[in-house]
């Protein structure tokens, strides 16, 4: 199975751009999105099973423009689960899992800490949604979780470590908290499988950053410890161009 990640910034913007037919290109099994921005009357939703999605799942925020999260997938899944009962993140349309025979793939959209408010906001998210994938372990042992958790884990993920260790995404307890998840029981793909630095997947718009690759890596397919052994690839796609993000790809045997 291969999954794909992508927060696109916009469904409709990326569309706009070209999105589809890189879809079609890339032909995942499986494409969790990340801040569609979009509810799904304003999406051209038979483009995307033209494009050969016909299971299509879409979890917008209640705010009009903003957040939500989706899941595209060549294969029906058995069930289907639209957030998570808490009731701070469903509101921003962070979650949504679909769960297949042997393996249940989620998006998942963490917020950003951009002032003091949303960094607390942030900090509850983290620990609640921990305590959540906690007990739902207990029942779908075999999980990939997808998406923008909004926090590089360590200073090869970030372009310049010295000057953002003060910077929301990079701070110290936030990296610590994503440390501490990976260790109650996943693997993170892309570094499991390369250890080379300067591989992101954001860039700011500001000052040619893509151009002269000064990025941070935010964005993640994590793998429950259970399916480490059947990882077979695990790559970031930054030829991909819709977004302010790039693509991370994941390869479940």
């Amino acid at each position: 199975m291969n999954i794909i990640s992508y927060n696109v910034n916009g469904i409709r913007a990326a569309i706009s751009k070209g999105f589809i037919a890189w879809l079609q290109a890339a032909n995942p099994d499986v494409i969790c999105l990340q801040e569609i921005k979009a509810t799904p009357e304003q999406i051209p939703l038979l483009d995307f099973e033209l494009a050969g999605y016909p299971y299509h799942y879409w979890f917008p925020a209640e705010k009009k423009g903003y957040s939500g999260v989706a899941i595209l997938s060549k294969i029906k899944p058995n069930n289907i689960q639209f957030g998570t009962g808490i009731a701070h993140m469903d509101f921003e349309g962070r979650n949504i899992r679909v769960d297949f025979d042997d393996v249940s793939v989620m998006s998942l959209y963490l917020p950003s800490g951009t002032n003091i408010a949303r960094l607390d906001h942030k900090f509850m998210f983290m620990d609640d949604f921990q305590n959540y994938i906690n007990e739902l372990k207990k029942t779908i042992p075999n999980l990939v979780i997808c998406g923008d958790y909004n926090i590089c884990h360590e200073a090869i993920d970030i372009h310049d470590p010295i000057r953002n260790r003060t910077v929301s995404g990079f701070l110290p307890e936030e990296r610590a908290w994503l440390d501490g998840f990976i260790k109650t029981g996943f693997v993170d793909s892309f570094r499991h499988m390369n250890k080379d630095p300067h591989h992101y997947t954001w860039w700011s718009y500001r000052a040619g950053a893509r151009g002269n690759n000064k990025g941070w890596r935010i964005d993640y397919c994590m793998v429950s410890d259970s399916l480490k052994n059947r990882i077979k690839r695990a790559v970031i796609l930054p030829e991909a161009k819709h977004s302010d993000h790039c693509p991370s790809l994941v390869e479940i045997d």
